[in-house]
């Protein structure tokens, strides 16, 4: 899950010539919801908007307050195109969740949102519409959040659990049978290669 989230005076959705939603002073928040997401990226997200720092204090100490503490508002606008995949100058959003399915996984997210904050402070935009959205930045200040990444795929989790075991056998391993045979070859052929040599070099450097 992809999100935008923009520090606003003021926001706005119209859709046609009518205007269905605005806040005042508080977060925009610009959400792309990918094939893969599921309810932990939900989890996430909400928590991250809800808590990010990004007000004053009461005494002007920037990035001290959430928007839950300073009881601002939070407009949602569900947005697709966040998923965008370049393919030279042409996107690609095959990596958007479907329209079908990604409709009630954003309601869904609004719902978790309102429960955990106030719900007349949640406003969102028009799902699917051609909306126009006005955002008055203040800051300017926006931040970029995507959720953790984890592959759903089982083929996915098993190659990576096994490229993990071996890194971690790698690691627990001491030197090979080989390695430690070749040593003791080299030594017995070089008798210098063994630690009195050390002693012979030093005793030459002394008056």
């Amino acid at each position: 899950m992809k999100v935008i989230i923009q520090r606003v005076t003021k926001a706005s959705v119209t859709v046609g010539e009518e205007q269905i939603s605005s806040i005042g002073r508080g977060l925009c928040v610009l959400l792309g919801i990918s094939v893969e997401d599921t309810q932990k990226d939900v989890d996430y997200m909400v928590r991250k908007i809800l808590n990010l720092r990004l007000f004053e204090d009461e005494n002007g100490r920037a990035w001290s307050r959430n928007v839950m503490d300073r009881e601002l508002e939070v407009l949602c606008v569900s947005q697709f195109t966040l998923q965008c995949i370049l393919k030279g100058n042409k996107p690609d959003f095959h990596s958007a969740m479907l329209a079908e399915l990604a409709q009630p996984f954003y309601n869904n997210m609004l719902e978790q949102l309102r429960e955990a904050y106030k719900a007349e402070l949640i406003k969102d935009g028009q799902f699917g519409a051609k909306m126009q959205v006005l955002i008055q930045n203040d800051g300017p200040v926006t931040i970029q959040l995507e959720s953790p990444a984890g592959p759903t795929d089982p083929k996915l989790l098993s190659k990576q659990e096994k490229q993990q075991q071996r890194k971690e056998k790698t690691r627990s391993k001491g030197p090979s049978e080989s390695s430690r045979e070749k040593a003791a070859l080299r030594s017995k052929a070089d008798p210098s290669a063994s630690s009195g040599a050390e002693g012979d070099v030093s005793s030459e450097r002394e008056p």
